[in-house]
């Protein structure tokens, strides 16, 4: 069995091969072609918990253990840890041991970068991202990495914690240009921009509701029934589409607290598959994470490996 560390796992997972992965394994999972029941969540402690994921196909399985702990920063340890383990489904031997907080971020990003493919009306040129942690990081990156953006809007609470953001990409990247921005200004002016990402735990909506009709926007952050990234205008206004229509019915907090027409929402993979025929505008897009996504990220990370 091969064992990865993050920097090993990050390295076995290429977005020009994660993508094409996570698109495959949307239309195994429409299919009943991948079995994947909804992530068991155990309570540790009032600040933790243990969430397990499987998912199993014809030729692999794996099993995602992540365990977060909010209060380990007094521990200077990372509040989210974990492992991916895969094996062949055929005989239960252990192919690999990934890297779980890695293997989240990039598989995360590549369900992002596929619902660009699909949805935005063109190839996009420039992104505002709204928040600043992990996923802010991955996604920032996959939009360099794949699709060649060099053009950003970084956005936190405080414009001074957008700019070191900010900053601290640009010393990995020097070719980009960013500007730093306050969440609070969005509400009286949003840059012209072509995607809108917002990778928070907001309980408030972040995202603003006066997008340009050409902007695809995508919700990523908010995972949970009680936190919103979409305002609820936005969402009455145009088409959503959603990684996953079961895992959204229970966790898009955006979605359920706007009471939105679920009849009406489209799963990504009716668009992959073409039988979502005729939007009507640029939709919004909603994730909040498959683990069949892992399993692709898996898929990857076998193959790389040989």
């Amino acid at each position: 069995m091969h064992i990865l560390d993050s920097t090993l796992t990050a390295q076995a997972l290429p977005y020009d091969k994660l993508v094409p992965a996570v698109a495959r394994a949307a239309r195994e999972l429409a299919g009943g072609r991948i079995r994947a029941p909804e992530r068991q969540v155990v309570t540790i402690d009032a600040a933790s918990v243990l969430l397990c994921m499987p998912a199993i196909a014809e030729d692999i399985g794996v099993t995602k253990l992540i365990t977060v702990h909010g209060d380990n920063a007094a521990h200077g340890l990372p509040a989210i840890q974990g492992e991916v383990v895969v094996f062949d489904t055929a005989t239960g031997r252990r192919i690999a041991l990934l890297d779980g907080p890695t293997v989240t971020a990039r598989r995360t990003a590549a369900v992002t970068l596929l619902g660009i493919d699909a949805l935005a009306p063109k190839s996009p040129q420039s992104a505002l991202i709204i928040g600043t942690g992990t996923q802010a990081v991955a996604h920032a990156e996959a939009l360099i990495a794949y699709l060649g953006i060099s053009d950003f809007w970084f956005v936190a609470r405080e414009s001074a914690r957008a700019r070191a953001f900010g900053d601290a990409l640009k010393r990995r990247y020097p070719h980009i240009s960013f500007q730093a921005i306050a969440v609070a200004s969005l509400a009286s002016e949003v840059p012209e921009t072509d995607l809108v990402l917002a990778l928070t735990t907001s309980r408030i909506p972040v995202i603003p509701a006066n997008l340009a009709s050409h902007t695809l926007a995508i919700g990523v952050g908010a995972f949970k029934p009680d936190m919103a990234e979409f305002p609820p205008e936005l969402l009455h206004s145009r088409q959503i589409v959603v990684d996953d229509l079961a895992g959204a019915r229970h966790e898009a907090g955006d979605l359920l607290q706007a009471g939105i027409d679920w009849s009406a929402v489209k799963p990504l993979a009716a668009v992959l598959d073409g039988s979502c025929k005729g939007l009507d505008c640029v939709p919004v897009f909603k994730t909040v994470g498959q683990a069949t996504w892992d399993l692709a990220a898996a898929r990857v990370a076998a193959a790389t490996l040989g």
